[in-house]
């Protein structure tokens, strides 16, 4: 990594709201957490008094399980953006192209301009029908970020066969696939899939994730881990999140059912991207309005929600995610639609 590259690149802007007034539709967790977490989360207190296992072997085969491959392909790391940043750090080098989507998580193009290389950007929803010959790796976001957009798994084998006959590494960030019912493409020859546990299990703050690779890449990966990488605590909280199958089936199928809701209501006022992922971009420009200024009369009235132009290609868009129904009513009469368009404020619902 060049000095002068790191010192020049400011730092992606990223949703979330730490404002105690505002309900926060701006980050991409859960609102829930799965049940147990806290007390795994304190028993782990008397183990972290030594260092972590060296390979955190339970960690490994509980992330094993959840995505089903090898636990000796799974490589810890504190969160799903680290496992990104390892696996970009190890294709791209100086003067190397990296094939990217957009509008797409900024921190792709960041992290392989810190490496030295050059994205080339294709549009998410044809990501798939780009060609990575000569690119040094190809990054899926699946679902992708802001848009939703999500690829069958049989689009997605046909793609890393094509990065594999191009010896293009694929790079697979799966950051909202617990969400859906498709099933990782985890194990697959040539793909490095990035896991967090940040999105689906409500808990940003505790910095666990892996990633997945087989082959050279994997053992490559391996290798460049460092050693207690992954605390205690969130090794222990981490494996029994990823085993908790009846709060990830409920959360599905809360985020499904509100999904469509939220969208219906949007809709009568807002152009909706399809998604399937926890959360839903609108482009708030049909009526000449800017997203700066849905941002701040949403504000307004109690909610904050993502302003999406920070992403390639988009200029009037703003990203909300899917959160309880309460509060997702909430979000939509700050928005002025649904049955309740006053937002809690003083406002009406033609003044949004």
């Amino acid at each position: 990594m060049n000095l002068d590259t790191a010192l020049g690149l400011d730092r992606e802007p990223h949703g979330s709201s730490d404002d105690p007034d505002l309900l926060d539709f701006s980050a991409n967790t859960n609102p829930e957490v799965p049940p147990g977490v806290e007390t795994a989360y304190r028993e782990a207190f008397a183990a972290a008094r030594s260092y972590p296992a060296e390979p955190p072997a339970a960690y490994r085969e509980a992330a094993a399980e959840y995505v089903g491959c090898d636990p000796e392909a799974v490589v810890p790391t504190p969160g799903g953006l680290a496992a990104i940043r390892a696996a970009i750090a190890l294709a791209v080098d100086a003067g190397d192209t990296a094939l990217l989507p957009a509008p797409s998580f900024g921190e792709y193009a960041r992290e392989v301009r810190l490496e030295g290389g050059e994205p080339v950007f294709v549009a998410a929803d044809a990501v798939l029908d780009a060609d990575p010959t000569d690119h040094a790796l190809a990054v899926v976001c699946a679902p992708n970020n802001p848009t939703g957009t999500d690829y069958e798994r049989a689009e997605l084998e046909r793609f890393a066969a094509r990065c594999r006959a191009a010896d293009t590494p694929l790079l697979v960030d799966e950051a909202f696939r617990g969400f859906t019912d498709r099933p990782s493409i985890a194990g697959t020859a040539g793909v490095v899939v990035a896991r967090s546990l940040t999105k689906l299990f409500g808990l940003p703050g505790i910095r666990a994730g892996f990633a997945v690779a087989t082959g050279e890449f994997g053992a490559a990966l391996a290798s460049a881990r460092r050693p207690w990488n992954v605390s205690v605590p969130a090794l222990a909280t981490g494996a029994h999140c990823m085993r908790r199958d009846a709060f990830i089936s409920a959360t599905r199928e809360r985020v499904r059912s509100e999904r469509a809701r939220m969208a219906a209501a949007l809709e009568e006022r807002y152009d909706v991207t399809p998604s399937e992922a926890p959360f839903l971009l609108l482009d708030v420009g049909a009526d000449g309005r800017s997203a700066e200024a849905v941002v701040e009369e949403a504000r307004d009235r109690g909610v904050a929600v993502r302003d999406a132009t920070t992403f390639r290609g988009l200029d009037s868009h703003v990203r909300v995610a899917v959160r309880r129904p309460a509060e997702n009513d909430r979000l939509l009469a700050a928005l002025g639609v649904g049955d309740d368009q006053t937002g809690g404020g003083e406002l009406g619902g033609n003044d949004v």
